[in-house]
């Protein structure tokens, strides 16, 4: 049940795959090779998923931040992103550039190769730690941690800067001022009994059509500031509604027509219709 004898097993996997990889003829038996490139997949996910338990556990207050990642696309926000981040660092340091520009890559060699120094660091230092005291993390150990925390975070980052176009500041407070609107509209409906909390609770499928549709409305006429304000430029708004500006300047100008008793009818209406 100790990480570190965890890691230790983990690390002697990978260091035994290695071994067979390095010992093979890839021409004589490609298919061989395909198998061991991809156990040696598997173990090394295995071995960064043990060695985050290891900084969770060791230095949980150190962590470098994490905060870039809502910068990044939703698709890329995978389980297995760190280990695709060190099979990257891996290709920089062989010379071979799969994703990124060879001007690009060039950039990033150097911290692809602190990263790799780093781990293999990390590794020799557990293993010997493992060995002698599995029950304890002292100051040295916490010291490479650290490091390569941080190495890592910093790789991850430019790595994937340098593949897509990751989220301006302007962008995140945007999409957060967006579930803002969402929330409020919820909450609104609510009280004005729209919807029903068993319907929340429920995922009633209805929903993905009815809240957006109420948030429109409260974004034009009771958060006229929030995130649908048309005193901004399209070019200010959120890439979800920048293409409808004119379409929600005509129908703000239908809803300012409206009495309170239609408003109200409209909203019930937009709860039900498909």
């Amino acid at each position: 049940p100790r990480l570190l004898s965890q890691f230790f097993f983990a690390d002697e996997r990978v260091t035994r795959v290695v071994a067979e990889i390095n010992g093979l003829d890839a021409e004589l038996d490609p298919q061989q090779y395909l198998v061991l490139l991809n156990q040696l997949h598997l173990s090394q996910a295995h071995l960064l998923a043990v060695l985050e338990r290891i900084m969770e556990e060791c230095i949980p207050t150190q962590r470098h931040s994490r905060d870039y990642l809502v910068k990044f696309p939703e698709e890329l926000l995978v389980d297995n992103l760190g280990n695709h981040m060190l099979f990257a660092a891996e290709c920089l340091l062989a010379g071979t550039f799969l994703e990124v520009e060879e001007s690009d890559g060039a950039q990033l060699r150097p911290q692809a190769r602190n990263l790799l120094c780093s781990l293999e660091l990390v590794r020799t230092v557990l293993r010997e730690q493992s060995l002698s005291q599995p029950n304890s993390y002292p100051e040295p150990v916490r010291a490479v941690l650290i490091q390569f925390d941080r190495l890592f975070a910093e790789f991850e980052l430019s790595y994937v800067s340098s593949l897509v176009a990751v989220k301006s500041p302007d962008e995140i407070y945007r999409q957060q001022e967006i579930i803002v609107l969402f929330c409020e509209t919820v909450e609104r409906a609510l009280h004005l009994g729209y919807l029903t909390q068993e319907m929340i609770d429920g995922y009633e499928p209805l929903l993905m059509f009815t809240i957006p549709r109420l948030a429109i409305i409260s974004g034009l006429l009771i958060y006229p500031e929030g995130p649908l304000s048309l005193e901004r430029s399209p070019e200010e708004m959120s890439r979800v509604f920048s293409p409808f500006y004119n379409l929600l300047k005509k129908i703000r100008d239908l809803l300012w027509v409206l009495s309170a008793e239609e408003l109200c009818l409209l909203e019930r209406s937009l709860c039900t219709a498909e």
